[in-house]
């Protein structure tokens, strides 16, 4: 029986989570994997907002943040329980980017990336300036999910962070398995000839503005899914999480990698993740050489570095 290559998707990523912490040294690489699996998660939401769909969003780092401080807030204010605050995170994310959608979504090009850059700005100023609320500048406390204290009690022993590389591992999966369902689907086939061509969509009878708010509830529920177990991983969350910075890192962690693929999407994540705890041997031009790698990457490899290896190893085979 011949594989798709969604099913080849999956069972790769599936092999690289299971097989990964063979090669862990220490502790400090799973907490490394569960960075890795979380802002691979967020840029997944880009995959369908980019590169299906063709819109760009400077803003999402905002869901982001919407999505950690409701496990913040939602358990100390409403005293429910931090589980069920990351799904009210979700869906006030949904809800937010559909009406805050409306309006942006019928810009285009930089206008629309300036207009959701806007929202994300908001947010995070926001979350910064309400003190009182939100604990300002300084962070505030998340409360514990319980899971692992509930796997321990049943006699699964693990970690926090083997915990939190496994969780936020099966919830990357996940988040891999709708986007790939959605790509062969009819709405993502509308989106992904939408990204062809506006006009060329329109003509054929999509309903484009319908489909680009489709996307971008899409990609916000997925961006506050990825803020959200960071606040639950880390116990803590401050207003960076909603930072124009950690907006522009979700987008290049989706171009560098190939922002029209799922698998090469995560790997940007990867780079991204992992290269500057490489890079810190070279000090002070740490940044530097990060900046280096990137442009490098951009000018060599343009569709990213997961397509072009692929393609350049397609290329010696034939």
């Amino acid at each position: 029986m011949r594989l798709s290559s969604k099913q080849i998707s999956l069972l790769v990523l599936t092999a690289l989570i299971v097989l990964a912490p063979l090669f862990f040294p220490s502790s400090f690489y799973y907490r490394v994997g569960a960075l890795v699996f979380i802002n691979g998660l967020a840029v997944v939401g880009i995959v369908i907002l980019t590169g299906y769909a063709g819109q760009i969003s400077l803003g999402h780092a905002g869901f982001a943040g919407i999505g950690a401080y409701a496990c913040a807030l939602a358990p100390e204010h409403f005293g429910i329980h931090v589980g069920l605050a990351a799904l009210l995170g979700a869906a006030i994310s949904a809800i937010l980017a559909y009406l805050v959608g409306r309006p942006i979504l019928r810009l285009q090009g930089y206008y629309l990336g300036v207009a959701s850059l806007g929202f994300g700005i908001l947010v995070a100023m926001v979350l910064s300036n309400e003190a009182a609320v939100t604990g300002g500048p300084d962070g505030i406390q998340v409360d514990d999910l319980g899971l692992r204290r509930l796997l321990n009690d049943l006699g699964l022993s693990l970690s926090n962070s083997e915990f939190w590389y496994a969780f936020s591992g099966f919830a990357l999966l996940v988040g891999a398995w709708i986007a790939l369902n959605l790509h062969n689907s009819p709405t993502g086939r509308a989106w992904r000839a939408l990204h062809g061509s506006e006009v060329a969509a329109r003509t054929v009878g999509v309903d484009v503005a319908r489909l680009k708010l489709q996307a971008f509830v899409v990609s916000a529920v997925y961006a506050s899914a990825s803020g959200s177990l960071l606040a639950l991983q880390n116990r803590f969350i401050t207003p960076e999480v909603a930072g124009y910075m950690h907006s522009i890192e979700m987008v290049t962690m989706a171009v560098l990698g190939g922002a029209g693929s799922v698998l090469g999407a995560i790997f940007g994540a990867t780079i991204l993740t992992v290269l500057p705890q490489v890079l810190t041997v070279f000090a002070e031009y740490e940044m530097m050489m990060l900046g280096l790698v990137m442009m490098l990457v951009m000018i060599f490899m343009r569709e990213g570095v997961l397509p072009s290896l692929l393609r350049l190893f397609r290329g010696r085979e034939e």
